[in-house]
């Protein structure tokens, strides 16, 4: 796929009303830390979180579908303020079809950022697809954008900043 310039990437970001998020590789880094009963633990990195808690002030919906259930990222989640979470969630569409539908959207108002196979039909569904510097490459090759960062080292911040730009509604 050859990649829209930064004018089409600007004017992809202007319609957007709703982020979509992956959790593990693009608000983490992908890696679960296991502790000696099997409980799992990830890490966030609190520019992503700023970001998210930014977006949700100035207007945008966001929403996070991952494959993976994590009670501990559920909360997290909530405590940003984010109300449409799929947890558990492997086949991704049906999940943003319902949130999409919900929201009252189209396709082009969404954004997806996503970081391997199961993102690929979401990652050709949207309006402005984005995905992480160390993303798997098939993620990268269906992405309009591409990040600068690694999941979980800012890569949402640096997406989020990108649309609310394009939106004149960075506060920055």
């Amino acid at each position: 796929m050859t990649r829209p310039d930064e004018a089409q990437i600007h004017e992809r970001a202007q319609a957007i009303r709703c982020v979509f998020l992956d959790i593990d590789g693009v608000l983490t880094d992908g890696k679960l830390y296991i502790g000696p009963n099997g409980e799992e633990t990830k890490t966030n990195y609190v520019r992503d979180g700023y970001g998210i808690k930014l977006a949700l002030k100035q207007g945008l919906h966001i929403a996070v579908i991952s494959g993976r259930p994590s009670e501990s990222m559920r909360q997290r989640l909530q405590w940003l303020g984010i109300d449409h979470i799929a947890l558990d969630t492997e086949d991704k569409e049906p999940a943003y079809l319902r949130i999409r539908t919900e929201l009252g959207l189209t396709d082009a108002e969404c954004a997806h950022i996503g970081d391997d196979v199961p993102d690929l039909p979401l990652l050709r569904r949207v309006g402005l697809a984005m995905t992480v510097a160390d993303a798997h490459p098939s993620a990268l090759e269906c992405a309009h954008w591409v990040s600068r960062y690694s999941g979980g080292h800012g890569a949402v911040r640096e997406a989020i900043d990108l649309i609310l730009a394009a939106q004149q509604r960075l506060p920055y």
